[in-house]
């Protein structure tokens, strides 16, 4: 071939890759829940890639958590304080974010609903899966405790968890307030079911089996190999090297946050929260 043809011929394929419209010469994978290992899918035919078109590669830019209404001056320094005082372990848990965590806490407890007092657990979906982006921590001692990575759904997104569903066959990542609840050895051995107190945003993760469990596509030689997590099937999945830690320390009635774009909760009452705060403190 003459380097005249060769380089027509070369732009040629270079401007159908630019459109999508070359076949995939391997098809992708996504990691199947039940056991954790990828699956390959078919490859598609020339003509699907022309619609929809390549869709963007994720932002890694966190969208921004509007600071929950009516919190005082008083909690506001003191979630500023704690947060300062759990140091570099929280450096990428964003205050806001460690806001929405204590006002749900503080509200929660009173009520009876968490009875576990001084530890609560935050995950925030909207960090990148390849950070460790799950906390558990002390309240009263000012340490965290536990940070990890952690999955989210298959439905919810590739890189960030985007889109967030109740609903049993979305695969989805629910946000809300959870009270941990029983342990149970299943198909991803040593387990903790999880119940949901958000009316329609969390409150089926109960019959949907969305618990805390164990998965190798949750791990950081996972995240090495293939540049992202793995994905549950709504599950917030932790490292197999580190879950029986957390799942023991997140003992039955322990408060857990799930918290991405779009969380609304009745449960982050600034007001309300102030109050507890003022008689009793992280007890």
């Amino acid at each position: 071939m003459s380097t005249r043809k060769h380089t027509q011929k070369a732009a040629t394929w270079l401007g159908l890759a630019l459109l999508g419209l070359l076949p995939q010469l391997s098809g992708c994978s996504r990691t199947s829940h039940a056991e954790g290992r990828a699956t390959p899918l078919a490859a598609r035919p020339v003509a699907a890639l022309a619609l929809p078109p390549p869709a963007l590669p994720d932002s890694l830019q966190p969208t921004p958590v509007p600071p929950v209404a009516g919190v005082p001056d008083t909690l506001h320094r003191a979630i500023a304080q704690l947060h300062a005082a759990l140091g570099p372990a929280a450096a990428n848990l964003r205050p806001e974010v460690l806001e929405q965590a204590c006002v749900g806490y503080l509200t929660l407890h009173p009520t009876g609903r968490i009875e576990r007092g001084g530890v609560l657990a935050v995950a925030d979906m909207d960090l990148p899966n390849t950070t460790e982006r799950l906390w558990v921590i002390d309240l009263k001692e000012a340490k965290v405790l536990h940070r990890s990575l952690v999955a989210h759904g298959a439905g919810s997104g590739h890189l960030r968890a985007r889109r967030f569903s109740n609903i049993e066959s979305s695969e989805c990542t629910s946000l809300g307030f959870y009270r941990t609840s029983g342990t149970y050895d299943g198909i991803h051995g040593y387990s903790r079911r999880l119940q949901g107190y958000d009316k329609g945003e969390n409150t089926n993760v109960f019959d949907r089996y969305i618990v805390l469990h164990a998965a190798d596509y949750a791990s950081p030689d996972y995240v090495r190999q293939h540049g992202h997590l793995g994905y549950s099937r709504g599950c917030p999945a932790l490292p197999p090297a580190q879950y029986k830690a957390i799942i023991s320390t997140l003992r039955t009635g322990s408060m857990l946050l799930v918290s991405g774009p779009g969380l609304a909760s009745r449960w982050l009452d600034g007001p309300a929260a102030g109050r507890r705060f003022a008689q009793r403190g992280w007890r």
